[in-house]
């Protein structure tokens, strides 16, 4: 079995209802014309048939965020929508969908909490989406520790996406990214960022057992990882010198580790390598990004299955990033031995 996590759809209903939310300029209509796979399930069929035998999905949401564009009362309309068309198809599909991830609307936390409730308790969702940071304010706000302990006591995973939009600028003297620069490269820096603010708001302290799935394979956190380590063995020593509190039980280089992370590298093996030596082989799962290619979701399935092959891992080390995974912290499943 390959349990593809971090995939991603726009189900009919949902798509009506935002369209008359947001705003023109979003373009949104536009998405439906280039990438016909995130809307057609014929489509997708088509396409998730090309992963073989044994290939399903865990559904999430596509960009943008519902809170980007939407007042709170009406992201949270929004998100029901989501989320009752997601369980609708889970259902309807089961060799086709694993299960999904809820759709909540985070500038609300009051109402995120009740439709996580919601979606887990009554729909079966088996986790949430949550962005790198909410409409520009990071994840470590106060605000969002409740919704933290929310996820926490629901047992479920959290699917972390990166946010970052064309109208954030590079430099500080422009108003908007140039050249792709806020896709390309902001969302691997805005993952890791997210990371440490997670790390350092003392969310593993307080849930040592949280499980969150960094998309992305971590974003830059595997390549950095010595000098994530170094550099803050020089805030530490600063800290230790000034006499100041850290705050944390552990190295911040520990709680990194303590991520999981899907394995979409767009191919790349030695990235998939580096990946996997950094948090370990049991907190990686497999994933596609499907359909966020130039070819409606092919290139993406096809590269990652390519990558998976190349690796030089065990069959059964394999087993535990297609599937072993996925079926514990999803499904609470035993671990493979």
């Amino acid at each position: 079995m390959k349990i593809d996590v971090f995939n991603h759809i726009v189900t009919p209903r949902y798509r009506d209802a935002r369209l008359k939310i947001a705003p023109p300029q979003m373009r949104l209509q536009d998405q439906e014309r280039v990438m016909p796979t995130l809307f057609d399930l014929d489509a997708r069929f088509r396409v998730m048939d090309t992963a073989g035998e044994g290939y399903t999905q865990i559904l999430t949401m596509a960009n943008p965020p519902v809170e980007t564009f939407a007042s709170p009362a009406d992201a949270l309309d929004l998100s029901k929508i989501a989320n009752d068309e997601m369980a609708e198809l889970v259902s309807r599909h089961p060799q086709r969908f694993f299960g999904a991830a809820a759709c909540i609307p985070m500038n609300d936390v009051d109402a995120a909490i009740r439709e996580l409730a919601r979606a887990v308790e009554q729909l079966g969702f088996k986790g949430v989406q949550f962005y790198t940071d909410v409409q520009g304010i990071p994840l470590d706000d106060p605000r969002f520790r409740p919704l933290f302990d929310k996820v926490v006591e629901l047992d479920v995973p959290i699917l972390l996406h990166p946010v970052r939009g064309g109208d954030r600028p590079d430099y500080p003297t422009e108003t908007a990214s140039r050249f792709d620069t806020w896709r390309v490269v902001g969302w691997l820096y805005d993952t890791v960022a997210a990371m440490a603010r997670i790390v350092f708001s003392g969310v593993f302290d307080r849930h040592p057992d949280i499980k969150i799935v960094t998309h992305h394979l971590g974003g830059f956190a595997p390549y950095a990882a010595e000098r994530i380590r170094e550099g803050y063995d020089k805030l530490l020593n600063a800290a230790r010198a000034k006499n100041e509190p850290v705050g944390l039980q552990q190295h911040p280089f520990e709680y990194f580790k303590q991520f999981y992370a899907d394995t979409i590298t767009i191919g790349s093996v030695p990235a998939l390598r580096c990946g996997i030596d950094f948090f370990g082989v049991d907190r990686v799962m497999f994933a596609t990004d499907m359909p966020f290619d130039t070819q409606g979701g092919l290139k993406y399935i096809d590269v990652a299955l390519k990558a998976m092959e190349a690796i030089d891992l065990s069959p059964a080390d394999k087993a535990k990033i297609f599937e072993h995974n996925a079926a514990r912290v999803f499904f609470r499943l035993p671990a493979a031995t």
